[in-house]
């Protein structure tokens, strides 16, 4: 029993000896077996591989199972498997599979496939297609493609294609093309060409042609005979440049501004049937004036202005008529002390109560400027509601009687406590009347003083072939920001159409510089109904805010006139003695035109004949 158990022990102690002996070599030839499955796992898992020393010197490495294929050589490794091929070297990656190529190093990525090509690098990306190139970086997106260049970047997006650029950022679009060029912004365009991206252009039945925008509105008519047509937002005529070279701006509440200038270069402006002016030039002393016959009511009366170059055209600059005695300036740009009331006597007026909206007179007068600035603001409305009435007898004839049924007492306000001429408007107002005063006391002082020593400059004597100097006009002084609207005007809006501005309207200059076509930007600060809305930035001729900065001119001295009359009396402060005499001004003195009111009539009746050819070409219908 004994020896038995004895041999098994000896046969156990064999088998564990052999079976050691066995699996040292199992593993080695495992190590250094030719091809097989399981010889990548080894290989990846064995420690002393990455560090052996002659690892680095073997030429290559290559293990071949299940299809793929492994090549590392000179630091490079290639992986080539389903047809796919991935070569990494250098830290640069790059991986080719059904015709695609991709690479990336540095942190930047190429695909090429198909014949186009994307490349992104630092948030870059670039691609090329068909000879089409898009780059999109920081938020901007850049596309080159046929010549034709396109980038968006901010909401911004600008193409540049056959020589014409085209920019469209914030609801604005600017675009160059052929010599025209169109600008929008907040309200803003200026238009030359006439290029319209979007508009299209048809023919009526008569042969006249129609232009309408994107949305399908009616911007212009050229009709058959010859004269051309703008049209409002609201689908009313606005601008009218007839074939005879004059030019009508019809406002929103039915008044016209005809403007013309005759052969022998007479200027012919009618401001509404039987109201208007003529102008004429003329020297004096060798220097160049403009003498302007105003009639109005069935009376004519002169006024005379200065010429100023700039720009390489001339400009009218007013002319005083006459000067107050001393000590009328100081107290007129002075104060009333705690002020007073005043009864303009308005209370009954059709127009008062009709632009109740609108305005309201102050309840109480601190100084003689603010008196003015409603003597003012109150001229321009009758005038705007007379020629309204005029210009639409028969239409307007139930409302005038409407409105003054409904107009409210007199004794201070227009009906409403909130109005659209905000304090912070007539305060601009007031502001630029003072400042108008003291210009006007300063030239009285250098008047008295030297006749030679009052004329302006621009006034200077010049020689008949010498180019005259220039000299900015009073509309872009630094201090001249505040217009009153003295006639009818219609600025283009982005879309193409026009707005309305009519006499009494305000105006803010908000750029110092004007633009290669003189005209310069303006925000609406007050408009009546149907006009360019408040807050509208518009571009208005540096033309157009000179006349209306000589009229302001004009109203002020119209308005010391009244003061002075007034002073003394229902409790306004008296002036000093003897300083209310108005002494004339040589130069401002001129004999009015005895032709003007048959100028002004055939004129008009010339803008009747264009006003009805444009509204029977806007009525046609379009041809098949």
């Amino acid at each position: 029993m004994k020896s038995a158990q004895a041999s098994s022990s000896v046969a156990a102690k064999w088998i564990v000896f052999l079976i050691l002996l066995v699996l040292p070599s199992l593993a080695w030839g495992q190590k250094n077996k030719g091809g097989g499955g399981g010889g990548g796992g080894s290989h990846a898992s064995a420690p002393s591989h990455a560090s052996a020393p002659s690892h680095a010197s073997t030429p290559s490495h290559t293990t071949s199972g299940g299809g793929s294929h492994t090549t590392t050589a000179g630091g490079s490794h290639t992986t080539t498997a389903g047809g796919a091929k991935t070569t990494t070297s250098g830290g640069a990656k790059t991986t080719t599979a059904g015709g695609a190529k991709t690479t990336t190093a540095g942190g930047a990525k190429t695909t090429t496939a198909g014949g186009a090509k994307t490349t992104t690098a630092g948030g870059a990306k670039t691609t090329t297609a068909g000879g089409a190139k898009t780059t999109t970086a920081g938020g901007a997106k850049t596309t080159t493609a046929g010549g034709a260049k396109s980038t968006t970047a901010g909401g911004a997006k600008t193409t540049t294609a056959g020589g014409a650029k085209s920019t469209t950022a914030g609801g604005a679009k600017t675009g160059a093309a052929g010599g025209a060029k169109t600008n929008a912004a907040a309200g803003k365009t200026g238009a030359a060409g006439g290029s319209k991206g979007a508009s299209k252009t048809v023919t009526t039945k008569n042969g006249s042609t129609k232009t309408m925008n994107s949305s399908g509105k009616t911007t212009s008519v050229a009709t058959k005979s010859g004269n051309k047509a703008n049209f409002t937002s609201s689908g009313k005529v606005g601008t009218v440049h007839t074939k005879s070279g004059a030019t009508i701006n019809h406002g929103a509440n039915g008044s016209r501004r005809v403007v013309s200038t005759r052969a022998n270069g007479t200027k012919v402006v009618s401001t509404g049937k039987g109201r208007g002016y003529t102008q004429r030039n003329f020297t004096r002393g060798g220097r160049s004036f403009s003498s302007r016959t105003y009639y109005r009511g069935g009376h004519a009366y002169a006024r005379v202005y200065g010429r100023g170059y700039w720009h390489g055209g001339y400009y009218n600059h007013y002319y005083y008529g006459g000067y107050w005695g001393g000590g009328y300036y100081g107290w007129a740009y002075g104060g009333w002390g705690p002020g007073i009331g005043w009864g303009w006597g308005w209370g009954g007026a059709p127009w008062y109560g009709y632009y109740g909206y609108y305005f309201n007179p102050y309840p109480v007068y601190a100084a003689p400027a603010f008196w003015i600035t409603d003597y003012l603001i109150a001229a321009n409305l009758q005038a705007a509601y007379s020629a309204a009435a005029v210009a639409n007898a028969n239409a307007n004839a139930e409302a005038a009687a409407d409105a003054g049924a409904a107009a409210p007492a007199d004794g201070g306000g227009g009906g409403q406590s909130a109005v659209v001429l905000t304090p912070e408007v007539k305060q601009a107002i007031a502001d630029e009347v003072k400042a108008e005063i003291a210009a006007e006391r300063d030239a009285a002082a250098a008047q008295s003083s030297s006749a030679a020593a009052a004329a302006p400059a621009a006034d200077a004597p010049q020689s008949a072939s010498a180019t005259p100097p220039e000299v900015l006009p009073d509309a872009l002084q630094p201090n001249n920001r505040t217009f009153i609207v003295a006639d009818a005007l219609n600025p283009q809006l982005p879309d193409g159409t026009e707005c309305s501005l009519t006499q009494g309207d305000v105006l803010t200059r908000i750029d110092d510089t004007a633009d290669a076509n003189n005209n310069v930007k303006v925000m609406v600060s007050g408009s009546q109904k149907g006009d360019c809305g408040s807050g509208t930035q518009v571009a208005v001729s540096v033309d157009d805010l000179q006349e209306m900065h000589n009229h302001f001119r004009e109203q002020i001295d119209d308005g010391l006139a009244e003061l002075a009359k007034n002073q003394g009396k229902n409790g306004m402060p008296a002036a000093p003695k003897g300083s209310t005499v108005l002494k004339p001004n040589p130069d401002g003195q001129a004999t009015p035109d005895p032709n003007a009111a048959a100028e002004l009539q055939q004129l008009d009746q010339e803008a009747d004949q264009a006003d009805k050819d444009v509204q029977v070409a806007q009525n046609d219908g379009v041809s098949n």
